[in-house]
């Protein structure tokens, strides 16, 4: 257990590299089963990456870090059990599916762990994968997945689930036929899977629209390398940090057209935001101004993963702004955290209205979830006095280091170990 000491009212400057994203890196790890040699470059060294190397090491694939390139060896891969405790850790071990099925022609997992952020239900997965033919049951808490008849097929999603649409991508690459995601998610990271897939050499093509198609084949490349995309929720949280205490930002290895739902907002606060190819620039004003809604949306609408931070900065603009969560259900836990430190709200189910209040007091608080956490964080960064963070490892999860990168910008923030 760790905790983050931060001491508000320094403002935020200089120049940071954006390693790669979470939520790219960990289906492409997945998806390392479909191959035989990888090199991942920029995958990021948090705690999910590292669970998720120890569910692969458990089913025989090989890994190695090599500064940030990450090697992965999966000749060795002899089982499509994946271990019952490393599951329960980590929510994206439901990425194994496809994978599993795809190289084994079956898959044993048990239900995946994760934030508690609220109801987060598999079933379109399994949906998804039991319309490519796969026979799926349920044995002693275990989801118990036979792939011997999976075939092509037309899929139609009921809603553009990330994780669906990726485990769909993944399990049918080797199938005969056309298989076609319909009402697929979006989002950026599907299209770097995609890339992956393609280095690999299966065919798979229309990620990032609304429809996907994959050309099952069974030959594929031996030796790959990849560099994962950056991270645009990390990017987001360092640019609301620097707007939140008044300071001056640059990104590089950013890509500035994933994040215009971000952008839009903290120009709407008053911020100044230049891009370019891959850079970023904020400056922000001595006083932020009114944001009058956000809405979280699936991409490219305003991120669930940007809430709780953005909740954190409108805790101190001038004037009333309005969140409205519609992914998760359970995504204010944080709430309760910013109003020990004196911050205005009132919530009605999905709906927050958060009043401006002229500062906010450091105090202990307790992260209770990944991004709601590096919201906490951020109102450290601004209260008055110091800020204890219990609960850093939910942080760890999402974030290489986020104290040693608000350290190099200026931040006072150490880590404390319990």
């Amino acid at each position: 257990m760790a905790s983050l000491i931060v001491t508000g009212g320094y403002p935020l400057s200089g120049t940071l590299r954006l390693s790669g994203a979470k939520n790219a890196a960990l289906p492409i790890l997945a998806a390392s089963l479909l191959g035989e040699h990888s090199t991942l470059a920029d995958c990021p060294h948090i705690l999910d990456v590292s669970n998720m190397l120890d569910i692969l090491s458990a089913i025989g694939v090989k890994s190695r870090w090599n500064g940030e390139e990450l090697s992965l060896d999966a000749t060795g891969a002899h089982s499509c059990v994946m271990p019952q405790k490393l599951s329960k850790e980590l929510r994206s071990s439901i990425f194994m599916l496809g994978p599993l099925l795809a190289r084994f022609g079956c898959a044993v997992c048990t239900y995946p762990g994760g934030c508690e952020i609220g109801h987060r239900p598999i079933d379109l997965h399994l949906r998804g994968l039991s319309m490519l033919g796969v026979q799926i049951r349920e044995e002693y808490g275990q989801i118990v997945c036979d792939g011997q008849n999976m075939h092509a097929a037309e899929i139609h999603l009921d809603y553009p689930s990330v994780g669906a649409t990726e485990n769909i991508m993944m399990a049918a690459v080797r199938l005969k036929g056309e298989t076609v995601i319909h009402n697929a998610a979006r989002e950026p990271e599907i299209e770097d899977l995609q890339r992956y897939l393609c280095l690999l050499g299966y065919e798979v093509s229309g990620a990032g629209d609304s429809t996907i198609s994959i050309h099952g084949r069974d030959l594929w490349k031996t030796d790959v390398y990849h560099a994962i995309m950056p991270d645009r929720i990390v990017a987001g949280t360092l640019l609301c940090a620097a707007a939140i205490t008044g300071g001056e930002l640059t990104l590089t290895n950013a890509r500035p057209q994933h994040l215009s739902a971000i952008l839009s907002k903290l120009r709407e606060a008053g911020c100044l935001a230049i891009c370019s190819r891959n850079r970023i620039f904020l400056s922000a004003p001595e006083k932020l101004g009114e944001i009058k809604l956000i809405e979280t949306l699936p991409y490219p609408g305003f991120p669930t993963d940007m809430q709780a931070q953005f909740f954190a900065l409108c805790t101190l603009c001038d004037g009333t702004c309005v969140i409205v969560e519609n992914v998760f259900e359970n995504r204010f836990k944080h709430g309760a955290e910013l109003l020990r430190m004196g911050a205005a709200f009132t919530q009605r189910d999905r709906t927050i209205v958060i009043r401006g209040v002229p500062a906010l007091s450091g105090t202990t608080v307790t992260a209770h979830d990944l991004r709601g956490g590096a919201a906490l964080v951020l109102a450290g960064l601004a209260a008055k006095g110091k800020t204890r963070v219990l609960q850093a490892q939910f942080i760890d999860r999402g974030y290489d280091s986020l104290e040693g990168m608000l350290q190099s910008l200026g931040a006072h923030i150490q880590r404390e170990e319990d």
